[in-house]
């Protein structure tokens, strides 16, 4: 396979060497728009993931990558645009339409409860009732139901903890990282988007992380990876969206482009911006 950097213009198609190339586009933003009076966040966007890829994405301070990620995770609406899930047109208002459609988002602050347990993480915002009339009328939780699901999506992962009583905030940062990587995976149906799944970790945590992404990959789900860290991007990207100036500047092979020439990109060195 020969290496190539494929740089994206308004009327130029997607041409990426990759092994995955024929595999559908999953989830895929077209002409994205986000503006706040003059300032402009996103500026005509593309952006596309393919059925069991991770697709990485790198760009400096203000390039817009974490607008982009919060117009697939429905934390914003876009100015102008479409974004298309299977083939379909979709309109995501709220990060709930985003899980409704089969999108789940794991944020850098992971959004858990520190003081509960695992397994009443896994299933926050979705906890089971039992059933019969104490689940319809009184509400009440079947606890012992979510701590064996809960443990089954741990396992399928590879995730190790000492009990699914324990409290999220007895765990280590990597381990509270994989509960919440765990938690997106059990009820994705399409994407987990991932926003800087290794900041403050530490080089084994990461590591372990990194090889979290690539099971929950392997489990026929298509990821897309946020982060500054562009080793990390590297190590497990298929391919690397790069963000310049609110724009999909290019999509490179990960496999195949250093990160000198992907660096360039992502700062204008390279023409083709």
């Amino acid at each position: 396979m020969v290496a190539r950097i494929v740089n994206i213009s308004d009327t130029a198609p997607i041409t990426v060497s990759h092994d995955n190339d024929d595999a559908p586009i999953v989830l895929e933003a077209r002409a994205l728009e986000k503006r706040y009076g003059h300032v402009v966040a996103l500026d005509g966007t593309d952006f596309e993931v393919r059925a069991g890829e991770i697709m990485g994405i790198i760009g400096d301070n203000g390039a817009g990558k974490s607008s982009l990620i919060k117009a697939l995770s429905g934390a914003l609406i876009p100015t102008a645009g479409e974004i298309h899930l299977d083939g379909r047109a979709i309109r995501l208002r709220t990060p709930l339409d985003a899980r409704r459609a089969g999108i789940e988002t794991v944020y850098q602050d992971l959004a858990v409860a520190p003081a509960l347990s695992i397994a009443e993480n896994v299933f926050l915002g979705r906890e089971l009732r039992r059933d019969g009339p104490g689940g319809r009328w009184l509400r009440l939780l079947d606890h012992s139901r979510m701590r064996a699901e809960a443990t089954q999506h741990l396992d399928e992962l590879g995730i190790r903890v000492r009990s699914m009583t324990q409290s999220l905030e007895s765990l280590s940062g990597g381990q509270r990282q994989g509960v919440a990587v765990a938690r997106a995976a059990a009820f994705a149906r399409h994407v987990v988007i991932l926003d800087e799944p290794t900041a403050a970790l530490g080089v084994r945590e990461s590591e372990g992380v990194l090889d979290l992404i690539r099971r929950v990959r392997d489990r026929g789900l298509s990821v897309v990876l946020i982060s500054h860290n562009l080793p990390h991007v590297f190590a497990v990207a298929d391919r690397v969206h790069v963000q310049r100036l609110g724009k999909r500047a290019a999509v490179v092979d990960a496999r195949t482009t250093s990160m000198p020439d992907a660096v360039a990109i992502m700062t204008g060195a390279t023409a083709g911006t």
